[in-house]
């Protein structure tokens, strides 16, 4: 008996693992208190029973992705015709043109020079697709594969295969695509710093962040949001120093101070020109970190100013961050250096504390002449909290590219003292390049001064409803969807603007382009897809009526416009998946736009409702078609909530 249930176990186990690959399975249940061999096995075997039912039903749910599918499918094909092959290119893609087929393989060229390399082999790459084809395992999606030109393998899907994915997509909505293990993901965005304003150089990381972690959340990882926030150092003295004067009795009285951004510029000031003030302000800084109550008292009241201005911009983007300044790693920082010591990597330049890590010129300074600590070590000290206590799997740091050798060089020492493996764990710099204004140069006002994020807002939403009133849409909206509408179109344009330009370059912030309704902008998208949801509802087709014909329809794509915008719709999961990998957000933005302007052609030359040329009454639904407008509607909806736009029902 018992040999027989553990044969079962050794099969479940093979199956979990199986379909780990599809999701997460949490931690098995402590079998302690189970004292009986066979009442642990019986449950055990319960346990595993249950996940893999629950494993089964996710799995069934999740959107496939089809260019994973056909890498596994090419894969196995590839590994049978030429099973001596170690690490074979797997090349596949979506065609270019319907000619070409709906996807490519285009292995067997690099599979030829490997042959010549390492076994001198002369074959051509249209022979090695031939034995490549031939060996094509039994699968539901392909239909049939040519060869073309000198060696590509073009791929036709299966007309039932895609309708069934379809199917699938209506009945269950849009799921996440199966990526595995459940991760944590740890995200460092926004960082603005205490009793400064923030600015629109703080624009690219929030907008960039938040929508990172809304593309690890949906695909089913913990994610960790965390501002790394400006509160902590010697700017902290003068400002201590500068309140004291200004509101003697802050203790008891809660100090008015309105602009914060004018304080600081004060205590500047009054730092760089008197020198009775700088050195009250150095023993401020001092009697801070000794953590005295009235000065932490003050050091609070800052910080809450700033709190509640960065909420401001927070709630106006629909931002979630969780604080943890470089404050909350200061009382770590005396132990990371003492562990950079212990393992022998200090060296003592000038007083300084100095560590050198192998190929980065500029050493990192974790302790100065003076006892105190700098950026290096607070940044160190938050790169172990995010291995070693947060357990993190992926780190991302959301940071522009002017700090990409610093943060290299950190990353590169948490890895030199053995906090982790980059094999095992990812630490990934996200840059992004700079914010510039229509003359190319850095974004500033006419004054010079640098643009107020607040200010920029407050000006993207008055723009909005201008265009909005252009449009003569305050004549047929109603106020609440005017102001719904408004803010949609303003946040939801600069977002976009900067979502859609790949992030590694700068890119030019315009007003005027990005509330275009025309192109590959927010406004255009948004205008499309309140169109789309119209279609039904002007059709007296309700979601009730969609969701019946929803499991019932079978989606015909005879018509080649049916055609492209189904497999155009089933592209979202592979397109997610890049994006999970190279964390490249205007993507995303590309495929929505193609999305758009594929359905329009879908919608030009489809009728989904047809009507009597004279009368203009309905005289004919086609179901099919108008399950292919919720479709892509239900896709583009992720898409926006993924950037963190929100769309409208009228527009």
């Amino acid at each position: 008996q018992f040999a027989f249930q553990e044969n079962e176990i050794k099969l479940l186990t093979a199956e979990i693992e199986r379909l780990k690959n599809f999701g997460c399975l949490g931690a098995s249940p402590s079998l302690e208190g189970l004292r009986d061999e066979n009442a642990k096995l019986k449950y055990r075997l319960n346990f595993l029973q249950k996940s893999l039912q629950e494993e089964r039903s996710k799995t069934a749910k999740s959107m496939i992705n089809i260019n994973s599918c056909l890498q596994e499918i090419f894969g196995a094909a590839i590994r049978a015709a030429y099973p001596d092959l170690e690490n074979p290119p797997l090349v596949v893609t979506p065609s270019q043109q319907p000619k070409f087929g709906d996807y490519q393989c285009n292995s067997a060229m690099g599979i030829t020079q490997i042959l010549l390399k390492t076994k001198e082999q002369k074959v051509s790459p249209r022979e090695i697709a031939e034995k490549i084809t031939k060996n094509i395992p039994a699968n539901e999606c392909i239909e049939k594969v040519e060869i073309a030109g000198p060696g590509f393998i073009n791929v036709h899907l299966r007309k039932d295969f895609v309708s069934k994915q379809l199917s699938s997509l209506l009945v269950n909505g849009v799921q996440p695509p199966a990526v595995g293990k459940r991760k944590k993901v740890v995200v460092d965005f926004s960082s603005p710093n205490i009793a400064k304003e923030m600015h629109v150089g703080h624009l690219r990381s929030t907008i960039i962040g938040e929508s990172m972690c809304r593309l690890f959340e949906f695909a089913g990882y913990d994610v960790l949001r965390l501002n790394h926030l400006g509160d902590w150092g010697t700017q902290f003295g003068m400002l201590i120093a500068h309140l004291q004067d200004k509101f003697p009795d802050y203790l008891t009285v809660s100090p008015p101070i309105g602009d914060l951004q004018a304080f600081y510029k004060e205590s500047k000031r009054r730092f760089d020109t008197e020198e009775e003030f700088k050195k009250r302000a150095y023993q401020c800084v001092v009697l801070l970190q000794s953590k005295n109550p009235d000065f932490i008292k003050a050091w609070e009241l800052i910080c809450d100013v700033s709190r509640k201005e960065f909420q401001k911009i927070y709630n106006c983007l629909d931002i979630t961050l969780i604080e943890r300044g470089e404050s909350f790693y200061h009382e770590m920082m005396k132990d990371i250096v003492k562990e950079f010591e212990d393992k022998g990597f200090v060296q003592v330049d000038d007083g300084r504390k100095i560590v050198f890590v192998p190929g980065f010129p500029v050493p990192l300074t974790i302790m100065k002449s003076d006892g105190g600590y700098t950026y290096d070590t607070s940044d160190l000290a938050a790169l172990k909290h995010r291995l070693c206590e947060e357990k993190g799997d992926i780190l991302i740091y959301v940071v522009d590219s002017g700090q990409s050798v610093h943060l290299q060089t950190v990353f590169a020492a948490g890895q030199m003292i053995g906090w982790y493996d980059p094999k095992v764990t990812r630490v990934a710099h996200a840059a992004f390049g700079v914010v510039l204004g229509e003359d190319k140069k850095k974004f500033k006002t006419r004054s010079g001064d640098t643009v107020r994020l607040i200010d920029l807002l407050e000006e993207g939403l008055k723009r909005a409803m201008d265009k909005l009133k252009d449009k003569e849409r305050d004549k047929v909206l109603s106020a609440e969807e005017l102001k719904a509408a408004q803010t949609s179109v303003a946040f939801g344009c600069i977002k976009y603007a900067d979502l859609s330009h790949n992030r590694l370059n700068d890119y030019v912030f315009s007003f005027d382009k990005m509330l275009d309704d025309r192109g590959n902008t927010a406004a255009y998208l948004l205008y499309a897809f309140t169109r789309i949801r119209a279609i039904a509802r002007l059709a007296s087709i309700d979601e009730q009526m969609l969701r019946k014909a929803a499991s019932e329809e079978v989606l015909i794509l005879d018509h080649e416009k049916e055609w492209k915008l189904g497999k155009c719709i089933l592209r979202f999961p592979e397109i997610l998946q890049k994006i999970l990998e190279d964390l490249l957000l205007h993507t995303l933005c590309d495929y929505l736009y193609e999305l758009a302007t594929t359905f329009t052609e879908f919608y030009d030359n489809c009728y989904c409702v047809e009507k009597d040329r004279q009368s203009g009454q309905i005289v004919k639904v086609n179901m099919w078609r108008l399950l292919l407008c919720e479709a892509t509607a239900t896709v583009m909806a992720k898409g926006f909530d993924i950037l963190g736009i929100k769309p409208v029902q009228r527009m």
